[in-house]
């Protein structure tokens, strides 16, 4: 109970108080505070996108609280006006370009995320179209990657159940995560070739294999998912100072696959028929990591 009435006594009235003295004492308002001290990366933007518009933060505030609550929505055109105007409402010096700097460094990297969530769904939703050339060569080009010594004898041909697909037509596998999952593989395939062909290689271990592709699948649904609950935002803060790209999402997805084989094996599950329950058990082992604010999962190959 004195709990409940401590919480209410501080947010209503104490908070504003003390906010005042420190004013008073600092020459600085509270986001002025928050943005000078809170280390550069997750720490800052999360604070910003999180809390950085109450950090002006009473009702009392007015119109400088609206500006503020209004920044973290802005796109990227509007950062730089809407950083004079947060500095305008809050009365602080454009001299203080350290807190200029800062928060125009997390208002990009909070559009930044949005922008990349709504480039990685638009790619989602695009389906795997076999009459689209463009998509076909991309295919092609995976196969060739993984299995350089071996010709893909046909288009439609039980060949690509070698690579992990369930049948004769990897299109249909396409169908959950659209074009999206065949750039996922394809991305991690180019840029770690050696380590694409040496997990497919343990995949197929007689007692603990697994189906390459159609697991890769699996982990971009991951990753997307973990993108669009936010989870990846301090992940992604951390890592880029400024704005994130898909190539961001892409290195992520390589460090799952990378990381899920390890895993995988570490786990020697009785059989893939326990695949939904250790994928599961992996899934939230990620999430535990990103809960750390200084996290960067990157590929360690």
């Amino acid at each position: 109970m004195w709990a409940h009435v401590w919480r209410f006594l501080y947010s209503h009235y104490f908070r504003f108080w003390l906010k005042w003295l420190l004013r008073l004492l600092t020459g600085k308002c509270e986001l002025q505070r928050l943005l000078g001290g809170a280390e550069a990366g997750a720490r800052r933007t999360l604070s910003v996108g999180n809390g950085g518009a109450g950090a002006a933060g009473s009702p009392r505030s007015g119109s400088s609280h609206s500006v503020l609550r209004n920044a973290v929505h802005v796109e990227e055109a509007e950062v730089e006006k809407c950083v004079r105007d947060v500095m305008k409402a809050k009365k602080i010096g454009q001299k203080d370009t350290r807190f200029k700097t800062n928060l125009h460094i997390s208002l990009l990297q909070i559009s930044g995320y949005k922008k990349l969530y709504l480039d990685v769904e638009n790619l989602r939703k695009v389906p795997y179209d076999s009459e689209n050339e463009e998509h076909e060569e991309q295919l092609i080009e995976l196969w060739n990657l993984l299995m350089p010594h071996e010709n893909l004898r046909a288009r439609v041909s039980k060949q690509w159940c070698d690579i992990g697909f369930q049948g004769d037509d990897p299109k249909t596998d396409f169908r959950g995560m659209g074009l999206l999952g065949l750039v996922n593989l394809l991305y991690f395939s180019k840029h770690y070739t050696s380590e694409a062909r040496q997990i497919l290689s343990r995949s197929n271990h007689p007692k603990l294999g697994y189906s390459y592709a159609i697991v890769g699948i699996n982990l971009t649904e991951m990753a997307y998912s973990l993108l669009k609950d936010g989870a990846l935002k301090g992940h992604l803060y951390n890592l880029v100072s400024g704005l994130p790209q898909m190539e961001h999402f892409h290195q992520f997805y390589c460090y799952l696959v990378y990381e899920f084989d390890k895993f995988w094996f570490e786990e020697e599950p009785e059989s893939i028929m326990h695949f939904n329950q250790y994928r599961e058990k992996f899934h939230e082992k990620i999430k535990g990591l990103l809960l750390d604010s200084s996290v960067v999962l990157t590929l360690q190959a």
